[in-house]
């Protein structure tokens, strides 16, 4: 198995965390890892997959650990399919859609799910000066293709708007612009298959004013409940609103959609669907697994079960008449 890490995106450091979750999770009786360490200039070590069919010796599946763009986006999943080799997790139509925050909404729109109102911008072509929006204040401005709350700025008034989407603008040309909802924060571990099969969901209590990457991964002072304190019918709307937006987008294999919960209104939206979830030591996307009795071995084995399923469907597919 190859062991695919690193990465040239804002993740990198969260991408080298997750892959040593899937190093130790693995039964070494039954895999033989192979690493392949980007680092963030791209540079492969110790060789780039090459795109050929039959010239990556060696390699029966591969396992994608890369977070966000160059990874996360579709990107290297084309690159393995070029490669004809299995590899875990969403294709690249569902990893692209994905990753692009305003393509998840309006699929999620289309399907009729419940998302927060958003505009796009493009501060490279666009106004970056105060614009008028048609949602009150506070909003949240967002890259539109990255994760892990990297470059995410909750402004409150119109005058602190530019220096958000000067902001963002460091991270994508394309930035996203939602109405903030004030309230809880959710998630919910989906596991794919025939099924997509959705785990009880958490719920998260940030010790800042949002989720942020502070708060994520340095500061250790967020709080999880696991399970979520909600009513039986409210962990019920997040498992079925988490599947609808998993097969929305076309996803397989695993994701985490995020939500919110709007305190005013009680209303549930779907914020985000992560088709790499991080899976460091305080990542909750293996926790919910383990607490609906998946443990980390063999969530490990049934992510690379089900690439192998796919690339065996797939070969059976004709591609000229």
């Amino acid at each position: 198995m190859a062991l695919l890490y690193g990465g040239r995106s804002g993740e990198h450091e969260i991408s080298l965390r997750s892959a040593e979750w899937v190093r130790t999770s693995l039964d070494r009786d039954r895999y033989e890892i192979l690493d392949y360490f980007i680092d963030k200039n791209g540079r492969w070590d110790p060789a780039p997959i090459l795109p050929e069919p039959g010239t990556n010796g060696g390699i029966d599946v591969v396992f994608p650990m890369l977070h966000g763009p160059f990874g996360e986006d579709g990107t290297v999943q084309g690159l393995l399919e070029l490669a004809a080799l299995p590899y875990v997790g969403a294709g690249v139509l569902a990893s692209a859609l994905s990753m692009d925050k305003t393509f998840t909404k309006r699929i999620c729109r289309e399907a009729g799910l419940p998302i927060a109102e958003f505009v796009i911008l493009y501060p490279g072509r666009s106004e970056t000066e105060c614009v008028e929006l048609p949602f009150s204040y506070p909003v949240f401005v967002k890259p539109a293709n990255l994760g892990s709350s990297v470059g995410i700025t909750k402004v409150s008034h119109c005058r602190d708007l530019p220096a958000a989407l000067r902001e963002a603008a460091q991270y994508d040309r394309k930035v996203v612009i939602e109405r903030g909802i004030s309230g809880r924060e959710f998630e919910c571990a989906v596991l794919g298959g025939e099924e997509a099969l959705p785990m009880t969901p958490c719920e998260i209590i940030p010790s800042q004013e949002f989720y942020t990457y502070d708060d994520k991964y340095i500061l250790d002072e967020a709080r999880t409940e696991l399970p979520a304190k909600l009513d039986p019918e409210q962990i019920e709307e997040i498992r079925n609103l988490a599947k609808r937006c998993f097969e929305a987008v076309g996803c397989e294999g695993m994701a985490r959609v995020d939500f919110l919960m709007e305190s005013a209104t009680g209303r549930i939206f779907i914020n985000e669907i992560n088709t790499i979830p991080g899976c460091t030591s305080i990542s909750m996307f293996p926790k919910m697994c383990e607490h609906s009795g998946i443990s980390n071995a063999a969530l490990v084995d049934r992510l690379i079960d089900l690439a192998l399923e796919r690339a065996k469907a797939h070969a059976r597919l004709r591609h000229t008449k």
